[in-house]
């Protein structure tokens, strides 16, 4: 489940439990709407650990040497295409 789906079960249970006046024999949509904001929290949470895991940037291990510039040695003479 990814960021999207635990935010959508956060407004789910915010509705079950803040906007609706149902009442169903053998279930309280008050305790159903407060687990499911619960779990949204959870998920949001376990999302952002997972995520901030995945920015960290890891340097290289070997290092990046460079080469140094070629110098062409001229004497005078070319071969006809100017090197």
């Amino acid at each position: 489940m990814g960021l999207g789906g635990c935010i959508i079960l956060i407004a789910v249970g915010a509705i079950l439990t803040f906007a609706t006046d149902w009442h169903m024999q053998g279930v309280n949509l008050d305790l159903v709407g407060i687990i499911l904001m619960a779990v949204g929290l959870i998920g949001v949470a376990t999302f952002s650990g997972i995520a901030r895991r995945r920015r960290v940037v890891v340097p290289p291990t070997t290092p990046v040497v460079e080469e140094e510039p070629h110098h062409h040695h001229h004497d005078g003479y070319t071969n006809g295409y100017g090197v």
